[in-house]
């Protein structure tokens, strides 16, 4: 049998994460048996094995993050023993960076070394005294030279402990200690922040100015103390959240559209399903799953918002694959209901509450949660009165829900009276979308929902 690898799990996903393992080493296994938790750039799901027989090796324990197509266990036939690792050569090690930075100041010295003897030679050639003076024994340059000839430099003083931390060059150590620099203070440009000459030469010409100005060297920054709770490690979910945020704000351009429902007729729907009774299907019906259904039906009556931006071009989906944001333990997840438009509200309401469920319980599977047309987000369960939501890449907008609020409002007899109302946001990708089709598609929205028969056929 072949080795078992790590599974790409999700169209983004090039690493995985072992976060437990379901069976131990020797345990009988089946196909569609749950083995193990793995941790993908989306979400953390159990992971089904692939074949029937015992698993007889684990080559990535619990906690271990492995490249996509990398071995991490082997499930063999009874008696069936792991094929053992083919041994590498040796590679050859690299030199450390620290030593390589050091490699270029031996020829600068021997340079230097040369450069000062051949003035010398120079300028002894310069000056010779006449041949009978140098019979003689007498040398003016030799004179000359001796009178000109250097002090001798004072002892340096011992490094401070936060200098000898430091790294930094012999010749920026030596150029610190002439200027009276403190290493310590210096910030590195160096490879692996090295400090180095021109560093040094730059503090010095700081702290002179300063001096110039008549001020003092401002302190340096006091970096805070680590402890618990002060550096957080990106999960594998994290990261990828991160990096599509990334990928949708940054070369996406949003604009935003914002509409207010009157929820009224959609609490009084809501009510006369719920009076059907617990045991009724029609009682689970959820004021966000009509808001689901109002959104895939708005996405039929104006179908150029049911689009994505492709380089050249725009591409127009045949269905509506409805995304759900679903928020989980450690981040975000958005499953998807397919061809949505086929689905009645009922079927709706249950696939969004059986993909939720699964979703936080880690039982999804990575084709119910790629793609997508577009996502609906509803934070109005958690008190939020309106938002607006950053898109879904390639996806061309996203709809952000509010929570129904009673406000006083003016009814079409010029009366205030107790109202219901609610906000929802439109983030469109201006690429695929303008003002006027989004204003389109947000009319359509909200005539649907503030006429909820039209949801039940």
């Amino acid at each position: 049998m072949p080795e078992i690898q790590m599974p790409k799990l999700s169209d983004t996903m090039t690493e995985g994460t072992l976060v437990a393992w379901k069976k131990k080493k020797g345990d009988k296994v089946s196909a569609g048996d749950i083995i193990a938790e793995i941790e993908t750039d989306k979400a953390t799901m159990e992971w089904e094995s692939p074949e029937d027989g015992t698993l007889t090796e684990i080559y990535v324990e619990e906690g271990g993050k492995v490249d996509v197509g990398q071995r991490i266990a082997f499930i063999g036939e009874e008696g069936e023993a792991a094929p053992k690792e083919e041994k590498k050569a040796p590679e050859k090690k690299e030199e450390p960076p620290e030593k390589e930075a050091k490699k270029p100041e031996k020829p600068k010295k021997e340079q230097a070394q040369t450069e000062k003897a051949a003035s010398a030679k120079a300028e002894e050639k310069e000056t010779a005294p006449p041949q009978k003076d140098v019979e003689a024994g007498v040398s003016p340059a030799s004179e000359s030279r001796e009178k000109r000839a250097e002090p001798e430099r004072p002892a340096r003083p011992p490094l401070q402990e936060s200098e000898a931390r430091v790294k930094a060059s012999p010749v920026a150590r030596r150029i610190a200690a002439e200027l009276g620099v403190d290493l310590g203070s210096v910030k590195g440009t160096g490879p692996e922040g090295r400090v180095t000459e021109g560093d040094v030469r730059a503090a010095a010409k700081a702290v002179a100015a300063v001096a110039d100005r008549g001020q003092t060297q401002p302190p340096r920054p006091v970096a805070p103390k680590p402890g618990p709770g002060s550096r957080i490690q990106l999960s594998g979910m994290r990261k990828g959240i991160a990096e599509r945020l990334v990928q949708s704000k940054a070369p996406v351009p949003h604009f935003y559209l914002n509409i207010d429902i009157d929820a009224g007729p959609l609490m009084e729907a809501r009510a006369e399903l719920k009076s059907a009774g617990e045991d009724s299907d029609t009682s689970k019906i959820t004021v966000n799953d009509f808001v689901l259904k109002a959104a895939v039906m708005a996405a039929i009556k104006v179908p150029k918002v049911n689009a994505s931006f492709d380089n050249d071009a725009i591409v127009q989906y045949a269905d509506v694959d409805l995304g759900i944001a679903v928020a989980i333990e450690d981040g975000l997840l958005t499953p998807v209901i397919r061809a949505a438009q086929d689905k009645s509200l009922r079927e709706i309401s249950e696939l969004a509450k059986d993909l939720a469920n699964r979703a936080r319980n880690k039982r999804m599977k990575p084709e119910e949660f790629q793609g997508g047309s577009f996502t609906v987000s509803n934070l109005g369960g958690m008190g939020i009165d309106s938002f607006s939501a950053i898109i879904n890449p390639p996806q061309g907008f996203i709809l952000a829900v509010g929570k129904i609020n009673k406000m006083p409002v003016i009814d079409n007899c010029d009366q205030v009276i107790i109202g219901h109302r609610m906000s929802i946001w439109m983030s469109c990708d201006h690429r695929v979308i303008d003002g006027a089709l989004g204003a389109v598609y947000l009319k359509e929205l909200r005539h649907l929902l503030e006429n909820p028969a039209l949801l039940l056929v």
